[in-house]
């Protein structure tokens, strides 16, 4: 993960994190910039695919798109999990 990325999922997502704890509505807006943050880790590995389409990287970028997304995808996976974690903690 770049360090571009690290900082801009931290951004939108320390603040989420926090009202976590609150209650049940910082849950889902916790689970919406986890599902942004995915979507941003799709379009990025879709250009990288897009950028060698037909040439002879393609198959290169396609595993690079294959590890972007994943990333994008535990990212999700991790946040959603400490929203349910935080959510379901009594207060």
């Amino acid at each position: 993960m770049t360090y571009t990325r690290l900082a801009s999922a931290a951004f939108f997502v320390a603040p989420a994190l926090a009202l976590a704890a609150c209650d049940s509505t910082a849950e889902n807006q916790t689970e919406d910039v986890a599902e942004a943050i995915d979507e941003s880790y799709e379009a990025e590995a879709d250009m990288v695919e897009a950028v060698e389409e037909g040439g002879p990287n393609e198959e290169v970028a396609e595993q690079q798109a294959d590890v972007i997304r994943a990333e994008g995808e535990q990212i999700k996976d991790d946040l959603e999990d400490a929203a349910d974690e935080l959510d379901a903690t009594p207060q």
